[in-house]
């Protein structure tokens, strides 16, 4: 299948999206616990949501990361993910994109969401040609993310651990079988317009 160079690429159903985040274990626990995010999670703060498995990994190192050890797929309304995709705008200034640094400025301070784009990785986490979609919520989003958007929070940590042993093992193809199936979101061409996919 060919991939695209800034496409949206996740696990979704006909209502869902999931999207990773890694965490330590006083945020995470209770969060499983409660099938949402709860203190001491802080709703004031930027948190990132990623639709890319592999670009959790890498940036939580499969979880051994200090800080992000539980690593968690959180399974949200694409509803939501939308809403969010929607008002959002561009982590920096892009000259093709804004008409001027000072009109991307003024985005920045309404917009409740940031998104921005990354090489997205291999299995052994190398940089690969096209780039995956890194979506920060604040404010209201934030809120509407804990309260509304949440459907189910797993803990997929021993899968992580299960495909870094393989990895290390030089099991690949045992590894690449725990992946989850990721596929090309079917992203509306107004919200690939604003968040600067490749349509």
């Amino acid at each position: 299948m060919h991939v695209l160079p800034r496409q949206i690429r996740g696990v979704y159903t006909a209502e869902t999206i999931t999207v990773y985040q890694a965490y330590p274990p006083h945020i995470a626990l209770p969060a499983l616990a409660g099938g949402r995010f709860v203190a001491p999670f802080k709703r004031e703060r930027m948190t990132w949501i990623k639709p890319s498995f592999l670009w959790m990994m890498y940036r939580c190192g499969w979880g051994f990361k200090p800080g992000q050890e539980h690593v968690l797929a959180v399974e949200i309304t694409r509803a939501g993910f939308e809403w969010a995709l929607g008002r959002s705008c561009l982590s920096h200034y892009d000259a093709d994109r804004h008409a001027s640094r000072q009109a991307w400025s003024e985005q920045v301070k309404i917009s409740p969401v940031r998104v921005q784009w990354d090489p997205e990785r291999s299995l052994h986490l190398r940089p690969l040609p096209h780039r995956s979609l890194q979506v920060g919520l604040s404010g209201e989003a934030v809120d509407r993310y804990v309260d509304d958007w949440t459907v189910h929070i797993t803990d997929v940590t021993p899968t992580a651990h299960a495909i870094r042993d393989l990895l290390r093992s030089g099991d690949q193809a045992a590894a690449a079988e725990f992946l989850p199936a990721e596929r090309p979101y079917p992203l509306p061409d107004d919200l690939a317009a604003v968040v600067g996919a490749s349509t």
